[in-house]
């Protein structure tokens, strides 16, 4: 590492990262995402689907080979990187290559300044623990066997039982990615009317889904985000992505793993014993996504 006072965009570095330097860790983080996407590489070609793994690529847009690219994140300098001074947000004085925070803000403020007011927000707001991952029994309450969205997969208690699971409890989803699948005839059931206008003050640390989205607030603030926050952010989404299948009306086993059975007292207590561990793990993880936005809304 050396010491060079370069100011590149409006972000000074804090630290510039000899070539041999970065490269390692270009390398290292190039290594860890081929490994964790090497199954849904996999089957890209073949057709097959895995409720898991494929979700952290279908539902949200980053690609294996965007989620790939490593980045120093905002603040740090590559010595010798004249390769990437052509990259978008990048630019290149005195041979470091920064990224150009003030082109980013030109370029995407209102969405900068959305997701540090999201992400800000939900941090400060109580956790819920209640809610017992309904939202995806909702997703499936009295559908058509037809639009189920995993159709290739049997519901655990078939569709009278999982119908009965919905009406035997209050649904409380809090998260509108979420709430905008439900079935029509499960939407008037749910405790909360959501819309995407008012996400900011419905959003809440206990929610799997938002602490799944912190991945999402990661990428899109690509390339301040640094390649070792984002992997964080996706292994994180990864874990809580398995949790909220097994505690789906579907049965996984096929894919050996194994029921939360939300619908009885031990599923309940285990499934929000898994909600306090993730909102305690995502929230230092939110504040170093939130820090990055703000920090390039302070340029």
């Amino acid at each position: 590492m050396t010491g060079h006072a370069v100011r590149t965009g409006s972000v000074a570095p804090t630290a510039v990262l000899e070539r041999t330097d970065w490269e390692r860790r270009k390398a290292e983080h190039a290594t860890a995402v081929d490994e964790l996407t090497a199954g849904h590489r996999a089957r890209a070609s073949t057709g097959r689907r895995h409720p898991v793994e494929d979700f952290l690529h279908t539902y949200y847009s980053l690609r294996p080979s965007q989620l790939r690219r490593w980045h120093p994140g905002l603040g740090v300098g590559l010595l010798d990187a004249g390769e990437r001074a052509e990259w978008r947000f990048h630019r290149t004085e005195a041979r470091v290559t920064t990224v150009d925070a003030a082109a980013m803000v030109q370029a995407h403020d209102d969405q900068i300044r959305f997701v540090a007011q999201l992400l800000r927000a939900s941090g400060e707001r109580p956790a819920q623990f209640g809610c017992f991952g309904l939202h995806e029994w909702a997703m499936v309450y009295r559908a058509d066997p037809d639009d189920i969205r995993h159709g290739g997969i049997p519901l655990r208690l078939g569709s009278a039982g999982t119908d009965a699971v919905v009406e035997q409890h209050p649904v409380k989803c809090s998260h509108y990615d979420a709430f905008r699948f439900f079935t029509p005839a499960a939407r008037g059931r749910n405790l909360l009317q959501l819309s995407l206008s008012e996400r900011v003050a419905t959003e809440q640390p206990g929610c799997l889904h938002v602490g799944m989205d912190l991945y999402k607030w990661a990428y899109k603030l690509l390339p301040a985000v640094s390649g070792e926050l984002l992997l964080d952010c996706y292994r994180l989404a990864r874990r809580i992505r398995e949790v909220d299948m097994r505690a789906s009306p579907y049965d996984l086993s096929a894919l050996d793993l194994v029921p939360i059975a939300i619908e009885t007292p031990e599923g309940k207590a285990e499934y929000v014993a898994r909600q306090r561990e993730f909102a305690a793990e995502g929230a230092p993880l939110r504040d170093r996504v939130r820090a990055v936005a703000e920090q390039l809304l302070a340029t």
